[in-house]
């Protein structure tokens, strides 16, 4: 099931008509109560997001999933008229997985959902599940972090951030690559937003752990790697 918040009427209509069409379940809402409401039957798969909405918008919205236990992990793409790449650094950085400007064709929606739906999924059987660096541990199946023994909770891409680096330890990511990896082939961001992701990530494991945030080092003019303490 996907849950879609836009108070749009005919926007909503149209992008729930594709998603049907492309053989998925899918709810438009107009507001948050009727969306929060809704979670509270159901658990989506994905959530559809505008920015620009009354009483409500779409950043407090996307801030209150991510507090609440039962839906944090579920994937969100922020689908709205603010395109600049401010915007989307704030709606990534708020916990956002993708997002898609205004306007925007159908067809490539519906390939968005499709690569964030599997991106979301259940790790393959030739994926590393409990990866270690120091003293920072990372479990796949069951979506944990520790820093030292302490949880750390993470949003949904800053996980798969996290693990692409441990998964390639030693050795550096570039910035692209990281893209690609983490965020699909289609992401069309920029990759201020993986500088963004690391540091938000670095923020998170440094307030567990001081000093454990170390670990993600800055290869200038390359990317990203992760090391084992020495």
């Amino acid at each position: 099931m996907i849950y879609y918040v836009e108070d749009d009427t005919n926007i909503r209509d149209l992008t729930i008509y594709a998603l049907k069409q492309a053989g998925f379940e899918a709810v438009g809402f107009s507001c948050a109560p009727e969306f929060f409401s809704a979670c509270a039957e159901r658990v989506p798969r994905l959530v559809l997001l505008d920015i620009m909405l009354p009483e409500t918008d779409g950043i407090e919205i996307l801030k209150m999933l991510r507090e609440d236990p039962a839906i944090k992990h579920v994937p969100v793409m922020m689908l709205t008229a603010k395109g600049t790449e401010y915007d989307t650094v704030c709606g990534l950085d708020a916990g956002a997985d993708d997002y898609l400007a205004k306007p925007f064709g159908m067809m490539e929606l519906v390939s968005r959902v499709n690569a964030l739906l599997r991106r979301a999924g259940e790790p393959s059987s030739n994926t590393q599940d409990a990866i270690s660096c120091g003293k920072l541990e990372l479990s796949a199946s069951a979506h944990t972090v520790e820093a030292d023994g302490v949880p750390v909770e993470l949003t949904l891409k800053e996980f798969d951030l996290l693990r692409a680096l441990m998964q390639n330890n030693g050795q550096v990511l570039s910035r692209s690559q990281l893209l690609e990896d983490v965020w699909g082939m289609t992401y069309a961001g920029g990759t201020r937003t993986v500088d963004v992701h690391v540091q938000t990530l670095r923020q998170k494991l440094a307030a567990a752990s001081p000093g454990i945030e170390s670990c993600i080092q800055t290869v200038r003019g390359v990317g990203y790697c992760v090391k084992t303490p020495s």
